[in-house]
């Protein structure tokens, strides 16, 4: 059974909220850039404000009134739907945006007519006309090392993947706070553990550090069903570990 004692809290009670804030600018950029924003939340139960680690999260008391939930927020993904067919040059609109977006831009789409290149259409099957970037994935340092990630995400980008031709990321470290990541080594060796868990779920490299996927891809819908499981089975250890009787 995969091991889960290192995590704050059941995994299967983690949701995600996917939320687009629409500004209503008439814009060609509002047009062309949709900023999606995406929480990572852990529903948390409490009894008379005390956590209660039974099994499931749940009180053993059926409608105790003394128990209430709270969602709490443990990590936060960045997606931008690109929309190539209207409002501005979506090349430009991506360079505006952020230095990021100018990166995959970059590599994938035309300067002139702001579509993808010809090199990159021959690769995509013509399943819709936008781009889906995964600008970024976090989540708190606690939560990490279980391959949760990949498992959010790849939910995430299931939801918001409609319309889309192509899903691109550019994998790497965002938290800058961990001082161990100052070797070069150190950095190198968990930059290419982030690249191979989305190598995981079907993102291939393209070049320049920026990886695609199909909507398409069978690798996605296998992998996703993959990572449910995996899941399932680490909130079953979880759950098994934290609801085992105490030696007295």
């Amino acid at each position: 059974m995969i091991e889960s004692s290192s995590l704050p809290g059941d995994p299967t009670e983690l949701r995600l909220r996917i939320s687009f804030d629409d500004e209503l600018w008439d814009t060609p950029q509002a047009d062309t850039l949709e900023r999606w924003t995406v929480a990572v939340l852990h529903r948390r139960r409490t009894h008379d404000g005390t956590q209660s680690l039974v099994a499931g999260s749940a009180c053993p008391t059926a409608g105790c009134p003394s128990c209430t939930t709270e969602d709490l927020i443990v990590g936060e993904m960045t997606f931008y739907r690109v929309h190539l067919d209207r409002g501005r040059n979506a090349y430009w609109a991506m360079e505006e945006e952020s230095e990021d977006l100018y990166e995959t831009a970059q590599v994938l789409l035309d300067p002139e007519t702001g579509s993808f290149t010809s090199e990159v259409s021959e690769r995509l099957e013509y399943v819709g006309s936008a781009l889906l970037v995964m600008d970024r994935v976090t989540l708190e340092p606690q939560w990490r090392g279980h391959g949760l990630a990949a498992a959010l995400a790849i939910e995430a980008v299931h939801r918001l993947m409609t319309g889309c031709r192509a899903i691109a990321c550019s994998p790497g470290i965002t938290d800058l706070s961990a001082r161990r990541l100052t070797d070069r080594s150190e950095w190198d060796r968990v930059n290419t553990k982030i690249a191979q868990g989305w190598e995981a779920i079907g993102f291939r490299l393209y070049r320049d550090n920026i990886y695609l996927l199909s909507p398409s891809s069978q690798d996605l819908e296998e992998q996703r069903g993959v990572l449910r499981g995996r899941l399932v089975e680490l909130g079953a250890s979880w759950r098994s570990t934290t609801s085992a009787p105490s030696q007295e």
